[in-house]
């Protein structure tokens, strides 16, 4: 039985019952009166222990679904800040091979020019060596030709 039930139950006796002339009042049977006051009594109780429970259950669901839209702020923040510093290990990653790649360019930019130095110092020291050969083929081609050349005016000067 609903307590709705009950109160208009009330407002009909009330309707129902004989009007005291010249006056506001209104006699009632008392019998059904205190039938409809005794279901309300055990209805009233009933009605706040629902209405109770369902605050309570509205409650505990509230703080159910709080806690839960907790859970998943901080499950996402702990996802940002994952992301943020697996984008920051890749950022740092970057930039530490842009780090070794100028190392090693500048390291192979070194070998080269030890390398070009290496090859010039090399080369200039054939080249001296090969001047000093042909000095030495020089004056070697110069002996011979004065040895010819002093064979043929002999030669010429012993047979006249």
């Amino acid at each position: 039985m609903d307590i709705l039930y009950l109160v208009d139950r009330i407002e009909a006796i009330l309707h129902a019952g004989q009007k005291v002339p010249f006056s506001s009042k209104v006699m009632v049977d008392e019998h059904e009166a205190m039938d409809v006051l005794d279901q309300m009594r055990v209805v009233i109780p009933e009605e706040i222990k629902t209405a109770r429970r369902l605050n309570q259950d509205r409650e505990r669901i509230t703080q159910q679904a709080e806690a839960e839209a907790a859970r998943i702020t901080r499950a996402a923040q702990e996802r940002v800040d994952a992301m943020l510093q697996e984008h920051d290990v890749v950022q740092l990653a970057q930039q530490r091979a842009e780090e070794i790649l100028a190392r090693a360019d500048a390291h192979a930019e070194e070998i080269r020019q030890g390398a070009d130095q290496y090859a010039l110092d090399v080369l200039k020291a054939l080249e001296a060596h090969m001047k000093k050969t042909m000095e030495t083929v020089g004056r070697g081609i110069d002996t011979l030709e004065e040895s010819i050349r002093q064979a043929a005016e002999g030669g010429r000067g012993g047979s006249s």
